[in-house]
């Protein structure tokens, strides 16, 4: 009688025990469910985070790669330079002007050449203690002393208003110079040393009814695409090896006074 009761009776166990069984199943369910999901939130931040780390690497590396090519090219020009970083970018049509974080605290001063690793990118417009503005070559109100560097012959190089232009305005239509001459600072005027690249001529179109032909050529630094400039000093004139203090003028170079 025992058994067959037990027979009876078991399944009577059971059916009474299953709602905990299964409240048990679901809370177990539940927890594992959220631990999952707070893990995998909690890997989705870190692969979020490692990536803005490999972003931040490349950057980096980009950057790294860029003050070598200035460190490079400032030993080639034998001159003595100062790497400034760009703050900001004013390209209004008619007026294309840098902002750099170097200023008269180092001995910057108006009209120093500014260049890239590539060519000439402008000059110092204005000196500021902690910042100062540059003037790009392609702003109209610039004009550059150049000479082509193939057979030397001297012109003007004038900005044309475009980040990749600059214009040729006083040679005439028999002048030898074609597209793909090299133009550099001719030396003349005092402002920009002998030699420095500046632009390639692209277009050269003769104009037989007008004194001067039309002429434009595409400047070699990277106007656009430059965090790293170098402005650069004669070496007359030595570079402040610490910051000088605002309002204070002893030991600064005559430039900038």
């Amino acid at each position: 009688m025992r058994t067959t009761l037990s027979i009876l009776v078991d399944p009577l166990k059971y059916l009474v025990s299953l709602p905990t069984s299964l409240v048990e199943q679901a809370t177990d369910s539940a927890t594992s469910y959220s631990a999952l999901k707070a893990e995998n939130e909690h890997l989705r931040e870190d692969q979020l985070i490692h990536q803005a780390r490999l972003l931040k690497f490349a950057a980096l590396e980009k950057e790294n790669i860029r003050l070598r090519a200035l460190l490079e090219n400032s030993f080639k020009l034998g001159e003595q330079v100062l790497v400034a970083e760009l703050l900001s970018v004013n390209m209004a049509p008619y007026e294309h002007i840098l902002v750099v974080n170097k200023g008269t605290r180092f001995g910057v001063h108006p009209q120093q050449p500014v260049l890239d690793a590539n060519g000439v990118v402008g000059q110092v417009f204005r000196a500021l203690p902690f910042t100062s503005e540059i003037m790009l070559i392609t702003d109209p109100n610039h004009a550059i002393p150049v000479q082509v560097n193939r057979n030397g012959l001297l012109t003007i190089a004038v900005g044309s208003g475009q980040l990749n232009r600059l214009i040729l305005p006083f040679l005439p239509s028999n002048a030898d110079i074609k597209p793909g001459d090299l133009l550099i600072t001719s030396g003349l005027g005092g402002t920009f040393p002998q030699g420095y690249p500046v632009a390639v001529v692209d277009e050269f179109t003769a104009q037989p009814n007008k004194a001067f032909a039309t002429i434009t050529a595409t400047p070699k630094a990277l106007l656009d695409r430059n965090r790293e400039l170098m402005i650069v000093w004669s070496k007359s004139v030595p570079v402040p090896l610490i910051s000088k203090p605002t309002g204070s003028e002893e030991g600064m170079p005559d430039a900038t006074k």
